[in-house]
């Protein structure tokens, strides 16, 4: 993969994430966030992937950051997932 399609994919990802979370309730954030940390897992693979294809393809640092910058914005959404479930399964327990 070129420098230039890694950033498109980055970018698309990005416009396609936003979408979608902005078009959910802000009733349903908890619950969805505990039952899609499976996603953002997901996420985070496929930053990875795209962050070692940056790196293997001889691509300038500009493809290894963004990528960098990409697995730390999805592990921050899967700890924010568990945190959140932890609260609720907290909330109910006597």
């Amino acid at each position: 993969m070129s420098e230039l399609s890694l950033i498109i994919l980055f970018a698309i990802a990005t416009f396609v994430g936003y979408k979608v979370i902005s078009q959910v309730p802000s009733l349903l954030h908890t619950p969805l966030m505990s039952g899609t940390n499976a996603l953002s897992g997901v996420t985070v693979l496929g930053a990875l992937s795209a962050t070692a294809a940056a790196k293997t393809q001889g691509a300038s640092a500009v493809g290894a950051v963004l990528g960098c910058v990409a697995i730390i914005m999805a592990m921050i959404n899967v700890v924010g997932g568990f945190l959140v479930t932890d609260r609720m399964l907290r909330m109910f327990k006597k």
